[in-house]
């Protein structure tokens, strides 16, 4: 039997087996959560097992516990391993999802729920890839699991996992599938991820809150220095003011923006999905290099003073802002945070004293297409969608993939396949069930190619 005929014969437990995944409400980020976490390492444990592997154990981190299982055909084999996440970012607010969001629910061709393509549907497909691959005798590497379930809440857990783990945890390449693609009928492989440095910047004027009418005029607001020095952060070309922020900004040659530039993309569409008039950046790029190749500084929260309901005539003691700046190749997050906490103690007038604190960081990160992985990769999509995939880099960041590199040496292979319209850390996430089964089928294709590519 062939892998597509198994997908094919087993495609209705394949899918129960993913709602009953969804149906867990696997949020890291929430105490009250903790039991469901249990629950769904129990669930994955239990699957892995019907599914063919061996060494399974639900490892026990300071924080929520990781799911191990593997099975070694021969060791002289290529060996993956396959990371994922089985928690979730929290539903809330919950009025605004159309059904439950730990109830799935199938319409127009997918599958709506929290986790459903961030990461679950994403991470569950190669569990049924791999079942496929033993079923049929096809399986042509070794492979290992590793699934956490905190990412959405840090990955501390993880990183102390991999530091005390790393020889159980050798492989020739990760395997990820917690990105997506272009479009259903234009795959695309992530070959570059940005780093991030995010901040909290706190600004306090006097040493409690005032009355507005008594001290207005005499006392400098913190609100109103904070906004004026947050329009400072950037100049009328949209380019980040923070001295020496560029200097280590890895430039791509006309050669290559001109292969970005091939890319599908619509303005008229991107601008209408968003409600918006007309897009903003820096100056000099597209839309997809402003949101992919480019560092970028964005104020992810604001707050002080009197927000409840009515009036309170109050002058504030203290304001507050998030800001994470997005990094390329070359910029370093500890480098960009220090950068970053030193102009604002800068341009901070002497009527306000500023603390800044650093909140986390990842590395930039980006993968050769001429590696065997990428090779093997690209490959897989070809036969399996039958277009070749385009390299593309993401304006995210996943933190884990450099501290893989570091920490085990291997480099991470990004397969995604969830579309942008699925909505992930929003209400209405989705998943198409097209993409759930075309990721079944694609994920053995890898191993095949990564195999035969490797000989």
């Amino acid at each position: 039997m062939t892998i597509s005929n198994y997908i094919q014969e087993n495609e209705t437990r394949f899918l129960n087996e993913l709602y009953d995944f969804l149906r867990i409400p696997s949020v890291s980020t929430d105490p009250k959560f903790e039991p469901h976490i249990l629950k769904t390492a129990d669930f994955l444990a239990a699957k892995l097992q019907k599914a063919g592997a061996e060494n399974i154990e639900i490892c026990q981190t300071p924080r929520y516990p990781i799911v191990y299982a593997d099975k070694i055909i021969d060791p002289n084999l290529p060996t993956v391993l396959v990371y994922g996440h089985y928690d979730v970012q929290p539903a809330d607010p919950y009025d605004l999802w159309t059904t439950p969001p730990f109830e799935p629910t199938v319409r127009n061709g997918k599958v709506y729920a929290r986790g459903a393509s961030d990461d679950k549907g994403q991470m569950y497909l190669h569990i049924k890839a791999f079942e496929a691959m033993v079923q049929t005798d096809s399986l042509a590497c070794n492979i290992k699991f590793m699934f956490e379930g905190e990412e959405e809440s840090g990955s501390d857990g993880l990183a102390w996992f991999v530091e005390k783990e790393q020889e159980r945890l050798k492989s020739d390449i990760i395997l990820i599938s917690d990105t997506g693609m272009i479009s259903n009928e234009l795959p695309s492989i992530t070959v570059g991820l940005r780093g991030m440095s995010y901040v909290e910047v706190e600004v306090t004027g006097p040493n409690r809150d005032l009355h507005s009418g008594l001290y207005g005029g005499a006392v400098a607001n913190p609100i109103q220095v904070l906004a004026e020095m947050i329009t400072k952060l950037k100049d009328e070309n949209n380019r980040i003011t923070i001295p020496n922020f560029y200097d280590k900004v890895a430039e791509l040659s006309a050669e290559e923006r001109a292969e970005m530039a091939k890319i599908p993309h619509s303005e008229e569409i991107y601008r209408a999905d968003l409600d918006l008039k007309t897009t903003d950046g820096e100056k000099g790029y597209s839309t997809i290099e402003r949101a992919s190749i480019r560092p970028t500084l964005d104020v992810n929260g604001i707050w002080g003073g009197y927000i409840g309901e009515g009036a309170k005539t109050v002058l504030p003691s203290k304001a507050y802002a998030k800001i994470s700046t997005r990094l390329v190749p070359n910029q370093q997050h500890e480098e960009i945070t220090q950068l970053i906490a030193n102009y604002l103690q800068e341009i901070a007038p002497q009527t306000v004293t500023v603390k800044v604190t650093p909140h986390h960081g990842a590395v930039p990160a980006v993968v050769s297409t001429k590696s065997i992985a990428y090779q093997a990769a690209s490959k897989a999509y070809e036969t399996a969608f039958g277009v070749k995939p385009v390299p593309v880099r993401s304006g995210g960041s996943i933190p884990i993939v450099p501290m893989f590199k570091e920490k085990l040496g291997a480099d991470s292979m990004m397969m995604g396949f969830g579309l942008d319209s699925d909505a992930i850390h929003s209400p209405d996430e989705s998943f198409g069930i097209f993409n759930y089964l075309k990721g079944i089928e694609t994920i053995p294709l890898f191993y095949q190619y990564f195999a035969e590519l490797n000989q």
